[in-house]
């Protein structure tokens, strides 16, 4: 019987000690010799230019080491795509203090160093620039007749479909018809930790950065190319990340600040940005959405129609899927998709967790339930009807989905069996509207190239590594897991590393794609060892394995055994001390077997039931109950996995009744830029949250049959509420949040 055997067991954190004792160490926290600090300074308007910039009183001032500006920043890299970095969107990227245009409110326009945090706070507040103001233009309503379509957008990023069978006819033709705007503001993504980079500089001119981001090599690419450095000048680490969702997918311009101020200082140098500042780099952009939908007689739908508008900066083509997903997720044969940007004077939007399907689904599946509505059919059923056996956009058919799966267990678990369909038909005991709403949605199973290596020691401890980052979803446990399993190790003997460019090369932290890339990259390596070490365990006298191949034997509790026969075994630690080897290596990549994939479409799915209650004559609503059913491959840790999609429910909640960013167009600047007045869900808010996980066998996607969970567990969320809402209330909310103003 096997005790190595790990994945898919609710394994708690690895790294959990280390961030309950305060052992672990974000970018902020690495003091290194003779560490000085900057301070950035924000442009108070939103487009103009700096006409002079007075910093020889705040140089005067003791401690203060130098003022970064435009007008003495030294030449740097020219080309645009020396500041372009993996998933940079087309156009041209922001240069801090390149010159002298502002482009967007917050920019930074000026970096003070200083010996200690204090004296650099205490003279940036003193430093005077001058502005050129110019008019701005901040409100997406003023730019619809503006949209254009975007051309090459970031990796990653799919054009919209060509139309198909005719959707303008059948939709003038359908006996039951509805069509809707949806909006959703500007969100931001807000994680705990701010984004700081301590910027260590070493006697021989070298630069060790510890940034915060989700992608390493991203942000080595990014410098070495910038500031004219080899690879092994400049290091990058990231071993832990207070929270990122996307944020950390781009280099920020607290990285460039801190690396630029240690250069040319020749001293090492710590940036961190306020609260205040992180609000003037990336978000989820403000969008508008217009869908028409058309039914059969028998509840079909005859046709669909989907557009998008989102806004993206003055510099850069910032791009996302947003309608794609309504021509795969429902049986349709006359489809139209639409997506267009718009430019303003912001800085440009971020991938922000699952960019492009959360906006779309929100539109989608509320969308879906006014049709279910028009055509008399329960939201449910009216899903079920019109169920895609295959990819209509792509005319592919799924590698796995189980969809069906998840609404049938997810309504049992829900007991969506009870629903009066009539809006305002249900109430509790104390008189409350209760409102049970349903959506869903559909992400890319994906796998990027990566690469690992392992050692084992004589006394028999595993080490395995690759530069992956860890967002806080797991990374740390479940390659280890999977590493452990691999060569049949206790937990408690292996140690994985991370999130460090001196590691072999592993993907940017997004997509849901870590799992699947990196994971399988470390089973590789594992396997890679696993046959070393089987060539040692043959070398010894007596060795009952000798003749085995690879696939004759398993590595289970400690043991290379015969699979044929456990007790012709020999024990991993006996093979290194009998070999004289103190140490045995390995290392190997993994890439996405395309020969076997390019005939399928790969995706994970999920659908929310919600329940709410409204307070009638307050308009206040409290989600009472959320219950998500996702089907995303074979689930490797379901402790992790299960908090994975808890995060995204509250998040979705968040999303539906009380979080955005508000834009005041005068100034053209975010005004709610802070914990007080963004509001995001506290305990209060959260009551029973039940996740339901429908495991699919699918060796298509990956090795390890796993797709990723970090996107689609936010998908249908918002949705849901909204329409719980409008069950409960009979009033339908197509702008969110829900404020209370809505419903009164």
């Amino acid at each position: 019987m096997s005790t190595t055997n790990h994945i898919g067991k609710p394994t708690s954190r690895v790294d959990g000690p280390a961030k309950v004792t305060g052992a672990a160490r974000y970018s902020a926290e690495y003091n290194v010799p003779g560490l000085t600090y900057g301070w950035v300074v924000s442009s108070p308007i939103a487009k103009g230019k700096i006409t002079r910039v007075h910093a020889d009183e705040v140089l005067a001032l003791p401690g203060v080491l130098q003022v970064f500006s435009h007008e003495n920043v030294p030449s740097l890299a020219w080309f645009d795509r020396s500041y372009k970095d993996d998933v940079a969107p087309g156009g041209s990227p922001f240069r801090p203090l390149h010159d002298n245009e502002v482009k967007f409110s917050q920019q930074p326009v000026a970096l003070v160093v200083a010996e200690s945090l204090e004296v650099a706070r205490y003279a940036a507040s003193l430093l005077r620039l001058e502005y050129e103001e110019d008019k701005h233009e901040t409100d997406l309503e003023t730019k619809r007749d503006e949209g254009f379509e975007p051309g090459r957008g970031k990796t990653g990023w799919m054009p919209p479909p060509p139309p198909r069978g005719n959707p303008d006819k059948a939709w003038e033709e359908a006996p039951h018809r509805m069509e809707a705007e949806y909006v959703h503001g500007a969100q931001h993504h807000n994680p705990m930790e701010l984004f700081a980079t301590t910027a260590e500089y070493h006697a021989d001119g070298k630069i060790t950065a510890y940034d915060k981001t989700q992608g390493v090599y991203n942000v080595q690419q990014y410098l070495t190319k910038i500031f004219g450095l080899k690879k092994d000048d400049c290091r990058v680490v990231n071993e832990y990340m207070g929270g990122g969702f996307g944020a950390g997918l781009r280099p920020q311009y607290q990285v460039f600040l801190a690396v630029l101020a240690a250069l040319e200082l020749k001293r090492s140098v710590r940036v961190t940005l306020t609260r205040q500042q992180m609000f003037s780099f990336g978000h989820r952009p403000h969008t508008l959405q217009y869908l028409k939908l058309g039914t059969n007689a028998d509840g079909t739908l005859a046709a669909l129609q989907h557009h998008a508008l989102h806004e993206t900066s003055q510099f850069e083509d910032y791009t996302e899927n947003v309608v794609n997903w309504s021509g795969m997720l429902y049986q349709c044969d006359n489809v139209k998709l639409g997506y267009q940007l718009a430019k303003l004077d912001v800085y440009t939007p971020l991938d922000m967790r699952a960019p492009g399907a959360a906006t779309g689904s929100i539109g989608l599946e509320i969308a879906m339930d006014e049709m279910a509505y028009a055509a008399g059919l329960d939201p449910l059923e009216f899903r079920l009807r019109n169920y895609a056996e295959q990819d209509q956009n792509l005319k592919k058919p799924f590698s796995s989905k189980k969809l069906r799966d998840c609404y049938h267990q997810g309504a049992a678990r829900f007991g969506w069996e009870k629903r009066t369909q009539a809006p305002r038909s249900m109430r509790d005991d104390a008189g409350k509207l209760i409102g049970w709403g349903i959506g869903g949605g559909v992400w890319d199973a994906t796998q990027q190239k990566s690469a690992a290596k392992a050692s084992i020691t004589a006394d028999g401890h595993l080490t395995v590594s690759s530069a992956a980052g860890e967002n806080g979803t797991g990374t740390y446990t479940i390659m280890t897991q999977i590493a452990a399993e691999t060569l049949g190790l206790p937990i408690e003997a292996v140690t994985f590393k991370l999130g460090d460019t001196d590691l072999p090369e592993a993907p940017v932290q997004g997509g849901s794609w870590t799992a699947a890339s990196v994971g399988t990259a470390v089973k590789n390596t594992c396997e890679a060892l696993g046959e070393k070490l089987l060539k040692l365990a043959q070398k010894m006298e007596g060795s009952p394995l000798k003749g085995a191949k690879l696939e004759d034997v398993e590595f289970v509790n400690g043991q290379i055994r015969l699979r044929t026969d456990a007790s012709q075994a020999v024990v991993l630690r006996d093979v290194l001390q009998a070999s004289g080897e103190t140490k045995v290596e390995a290392d190997s990549s993994a890439m996405p077997d395309m020969l076997k994939q390019q005939p399928y479409s790969m995706h994970s799915h999920n659908v929310v039931f919600a329940e709410v209650k409204v307070d009638e004559e307050l308009g206040t609503v409290h989600v009472t109950r959320v219950v998500n059913a996702v089907a995303a491959g074979h689930i490797l840790n379901l402790k992790t996995a299960r908090s994975q999609v808890l995060g995204s429910m509250v998040w979705g909640i968040s999303a539906a009744l009380m979080e955005e960013t508000v834009m005041d167009h005068k100034f053209g600047r975010y005004m709610n830029h802070n914990y007080a007045e963004y509001h995001v869900p506290v305990n209060a808010d959260i009551h029973d949250l039940d996740v339901l996980f429908v495991e699919e066998e699918d060796d298509i996607v990956n090795p390890l049959g796993v797709k990723g969970i970090g996107e689609v567990g936010l998908l249908g969320v918002a949705a849901a509420i909204a329409n719980a809402v409008y069950h409960a209330t009979g009033k339908r909310v197509r702008d969110l949040p829900i404020m209370i103003d809505k419903l009164l």
